[in-house]
């Protein structure tokens, strides 16, 4: 199951983290959202492969650690999302298909 494209009209901000939003729901460990709206990382998802922290250009991820969650205790968090350059490389590379970048989403 891929990240929802249209999570910014399916989902509600729930939370701010390191500056970036937290789109709900949000139930700790189990449920961690989705983070970022440029850049966007469903928590729930990622399985801390790091190839997208590994290939990014410019530095958008950096590792968050998430201790309990079931698919993986640590995430590719888009702390620096304002840095993407839509290279769209994150997107193409994820194994599971947990991230997405949408350059008229801001």
């Amino acid at each position: 199951m891929a990240i929802d494209p249209n999570f910014d009209q399916n989902r509600e901000v729930v939370d701010d983290h390191q500056g970036h939003d937290v789109w709900g729901p949000v139930e700790e460990p189990e449920q961690l959202g989705i983070h970022g709206t440029h850049v966007a990382v469903d928590f729930d998802i990622c399985d801390a492969d790091g190839v997208c922290v590994e290939d990014c250009p410019v530095d958008v991820f950096e590792w968050v650690e998430t201790p309990g969650h079931p698919t993986s205790e640590k995430k590719a968090d888009p702390a620096n999302e304002t840095q993407c350059i839509d290279c769209m490389l994150c997107v193409d590379v994820c194994p599971v298909d947990a991230i997405d970048v949408d350059s008229t989403r801001a």
